[in-house]
């Protein structure tokens, strides 16, 4: 089993298990990129911990990462709300000129063979980063405020976790910025601020990404536990 290398040199403590890891060890921890299975131990503040073998960043620890965690997730769901009300981009070809929403753009395809491709949109793009962003509002506002875990904080927490690699709201960003660079010599394209809101969105994602230390808030969780 081969050790973990830091910016700083700790000694290796154990963390508690998390909820979902039925049985396995606690302290150990496998490597996304090249799977390698190592142990695991807590990165210095403000430091990572990388992988032995390919220094994959595995975890950071923020002073206040918590703190991020939960002004990231809350900005995101009014940037998100934001989104849902206001214009998206206005379209003007040959003197006529038309507004969408994104639920609007969502449901563009909705009518035509490719209609599952309008509930795919919606969920990747709307639901599931909003009930992301919620759930680890739910999970970590208790913890910040000093207050006990809320009923079910633990599956709420799993849930944000497992929905990660669901959220894609950066990829419609891309795509739509691509179709507009492909349509700007056809159309006039004026940018709505529903746009900006989920360019905003896209940067928050990337900050709460390098912000949360899943560990950290299954160890807050247990000690909560423990402590009532």
């Amino acid at each position: 089993m081969a050790a973990m290398n830091m910016p700083e040199t700790t000694a290796a403590s154990a963390i508690p298990r998390a909820p979902d890891s039925a049985g396995a060890p606690a302290d150990l921890i496998a490597c996304p990129v090249c799977d390698l299975l190592q142990r695991q131990v807590d990165p210095p503040i403000n430091g990572r911990l990388t992988c032995a073998r390919c220094r994959t960043v595995l975890m950071t620890n923020r002073m206040d990462g918590f703190q991020r965690t939960l002004a990231s997730s809350i900005a995101s769901v009014i940037l998100m709300t934001a989104a849902i009300s206001l214009p998206f981009l206005e379209l003007s070809i040959a003197g006529r000129t038309s507004t969408a929403s994104v639920l609007q753009v969502a449901f563009a395809f909705r009518g035509t063979m490719i209609a599952p491709l309008s509930v795919a949109i919606l969920l990747l793009i709307i639901v599931i980063p909003l009930i992301r962003a919620i759930a680890l509002t739910y999970t970590l506002m208790p913890l910040i405020l000093g207050r006990p875990p809320a009923p079910r904080a633990e599956p709420a927490f799993r849930l944000a976790r497992e929905l990660k690699p669901w959220a894609m709201s950066e990829i419609f960003v891309i795509g739509v910025v691509v179709a507009l660079v492909k349509i700007a010599g056809m159309a006039s394209v004026t940018l709505g601020p529903a746009f900006w809101a989920m360019t905003l969105l896209v940067v928050l994602v990337i900050y709460e990404g390098t912000s949360l230390n899943e560990w950290a808030v299954w160890r807050a969780l247990e000690r909560a536990k423990a402590a009532r």
